[in-house]
């Protein structure tokens, strides 16, 4: 005899109410451990330390910092590296339902040299590595279809089977109106050849409504030296609404419609490295974009842009292990107006 359900009436599943999460931006991509330096042993090795990295979950932290709901789609090994990067992740707020754990492969690893003048050579140990086997029929198609803003870069490109989910995630976030976020991230050890990441590259300028592109990107691709002739090829070529250039110890720039827009940078004494920085950076401009939305900016708007975005990346540089110590924005604030002083 069946139980009989009192005081609720009886529904079909057509009729129950589905509950959709909507996401501000949901990034897909690398996760992996970076290993970068941290003092010299007694007997003269390097220590390195063993944090988290990639690039996409870097950009979500700093937007859960200001307070967007964000998520991650990408590929860890089942393996201890992975099992702390799932944990780092949901201590920091970013949904992980998307995150795969492979069975047979091992977490991707990266050894992150700091050079003298500040620039940062890697050691990847990916061949394979767990981000560079996610498949389409692994993503979880609803967190597409439920976000403003999807954001991706090159290495989740690099290979046949991880490229095919990237370009599949694109079109079914873009047929649903999210706008598309690009940053290029080159990183040459990962690319077979450099023409395939100018491929790559490309597909990515043809697809987003927000660029953030490097100093040394901009020259690599265009062949141009002068910057705003390298981002006037592109606009040509991509028309891309919104180009953020960031420039190191020489500030940013926002290229929108008819506006150039340029902000000094914040240079500190305390800098240790920059890993993670140029993140730090996209993330703050996208916080303003949905802040803001991307069909009515003017000048004022990129310029308080981009003086956010280059005191959070400031801020950044004087501390280790970018994913987990992203800066409020009560702190990017409070650092803006101690240093207008």
């Amino acid at each position: 005899m069946p139980y009989a359900m009192h005081g609720f009436a009886q529904q079909s599943v057509a009729e129950m109410e589905v509950i959709v999460i909507k996401y501000d931006v949901v990034a897909l991509g690398e996760l992996l451990i970076d290993f970068t330096e941290n003092g010299i042993s007694g007997q003269g090795n390097p220590f390195y330390e063993a944090n988290p990295g990639g690039a996409p979950c870097n950009v979500l932290a700093m937007l859960n910092k200001a307070g967007r709901k964000t998520a991650f789609i990408g590929k860890v090994g089942r393996d201890i590296f992975g099992s702390r990067l799932k944990a780092v992740l949901d201590e920091v707020g970013i949904n992980t339902s998307n995150l795969v754990m492979d069975e047979s492969t091992r977490t991707t690893l990266a050894f992150v040299e700091t050079l003298p003048g500040g620039d940062r050579d890697f050691s990847f140990y990916r061949n394979p590595g767990a981000d560079m086997m996610l498949k389409e029929e692994e993503l979880q198609e609803d967190i597409l279809r439920n976000t403003e803003i999807f954001h991706f870069g090159t290495l989740s490109m690099t290979h046949e089977g991880v490229r095919k989910a990237t370009k599949k995630a694109v079109s079914l976030a873009k047929e649903n109106g999210a706008l598309i976020s690009f940053d290029p991230n080159l990183r040459p050890p990962l690319w077979a050849s450099l023409e395939d990441a100018k491929e790559q590259a490309a597909y990515g300028f043809s697809q987003c409504h927000i660029l953030k592109i490097s100093d040394n990107e901009i020259r690599w691709f265009t062949g141009e030296e002068d910057f705003d002739s390298g981002i006037r090829k592109l606009r040509e070529s991509y028309h891309i609404p919104l180009i953020l250039l960031s420039m190191g110890r020489d500030g940013s720039r926002a290229y929108y419609q008819d506006l150039r827009v340029e902000a000094a940078p914040f240079l500190q004494e305390g800098t240790i490295e920059t890993t993670g920085a140029g993140d730090t950076f996209g993330a703050c401009c996208l916080h303003h974009v949905l802040k803001y939305g991307l069909d009515h900016l003017d000048h004022e708007k990129l310029s308080e842009m981009l003086t956010f975005a280059n005191a959070a990346a400031s801020i950044i540089t004087t501390r280790k292990g970018a994913l987990r110590v992203m800066p409020n924005v009560a702190e990017v604030e409070a650092f803006i107006a101690g240093t207008s002083k």
